[in-house]
């Protein structure tokens, strides 16, 4: 069972003050806008919030008890006053939007406050946030409205104006290699991981997960290996690609992972290894400063921008891996 609680939530001090503040002052906004990186803690605070506000012995410190029955459905995803509205497919459309306004019409089943909680609000359609605007200026009794956003988004400005913004920064990296650490993963993959996440735990462990960067070892030791005259070479450009175009939606990700390890090489190549972020790599850097010179490595950041821009137009992945690092080579 999930213990919910201000302090277990890792960093963003200031987000947690203005929330705890806002309560102890009775000021709580009707509609808040969590913005900053992904994956740095807006949606796990948004609940601790929601079961703050609506817990029988809340603890002014650290915020629920985890002991009354509020707080014991917050725990088990199971509190029928805590709606989350996430994104039908790749976006939040207006029916979603319209069948949401339509169950505010009745007052909160149990709790003190109803909390809607929008985690991906960059995700919703315009015409879904211009349906949504007069309930965020004027939301039912005893209902709270979160939008949580990337720092990066576009939102409209007539939801930024409704909304009390909360503010979330990046983590220390130090304080997500720890993370990592204790999730098991190696001291090198931690630290590269913290680097090449910027701070956000959440993409971090999702890297880890997927295995990215042990793909990205193998591509870029592989290709640095290997050369045209080779014979073998066909052969073990064509599995790489193969192997790659298999990942479906991470392919991106691994394209955006090539692409740091070859910013960073520009930046050896420039005498400036202490701000790379590939620490995983660091003697393929070494080893690649002396094969290309710097319009060459540009030439391949193209390719690699070229090849995103094909898997955008949905052309074959595997066709889109193979032209790729062929290219690299």
């Amino acid at each position: 069972m999930n213990i919910l609680s201000f302090d277990s939530l890792i960093g963003q001090d200031k987000a947690k003050k203005l929330l705890k503040n806002a309560v102890t002052n009775h000021k709580i906004s009707h509609a808040y806008l969590f913005k900053g990186p992904t994956g740095v803690g807006k949606k796990s605070l948004a609940k601790i919030f929601a079961a703050y506000i609506n817990c029988s012995s809340p603890i002014a410190k650290t915020g629920p008890c985890n002991n009354c029955p509020s707080c014991r459905k917050f725990q088990t995803d199971n509190h029928p006053d805590f709606i989350i509205i996430e994104p039908d497919g790749v976006s939040i459309k207006i029916s979603q939007v319209r069948e949401l306004k339509h169950s505010l019409n009745f007052p909160p089943y149990e709790a003190a406050y109803r909390v809607v909680l929008l985690p991906d609000i960059q995700a919703m359609r315009r015409e879904a946030a211009n349906s949504l605007l007069k309930t965020l200026e004027e939301p039912p009794p005893n209902t709270i409205l979160i939008l949580c956003a990337d720092e990066a988004s576009n939102i409209l400005p007539t939801i930024n104006s409704r909304c009390q913004i909360i503010p979330f920064f990046p983590l220390p990296y130090e304080q997500v290699a720890q993370l990592l650490a204790q999730d098991g993963i190696s001291p090198v993959e931690a630290d590269t991981l913290a680097a090449i996440s910027e701070g956000s735990i959440g993409r971090a462990r999702l890297l880890a997960s997927n295995e990215l960067l042990s793909l990205r070892r193998e591509i870029i030791e592989n290709l640095l290996q290997t050369n045209l005259n080779n014979p073998e070479s066909t052969e073990i450009v064509i599995a790489l690609a193969e192997k790659s175009g298999k990942l479906k939606e991470d392919l991106s990700e691994l394209l955006d992972l090539l692409k740091i390890w070859l910013r960073d090489l520009v930046v050896t190549v420039n005498a400036r290894p202490d701000k790379t972020l590939s620490r995983d790599l660091a003697s393929a850097l070494q080893f690649a400063k002396n094969r290309w010179t710097l319009p060459e490595i540009y030439h391949r950041l193209e390719q690699i921008d070229r090849a995103k821009r094909q898997l955008n137009r949905n052309c074959n992945r595997g066709l889109i891996c193979e032209v790729l690092f062929f290219a690299l080579l």
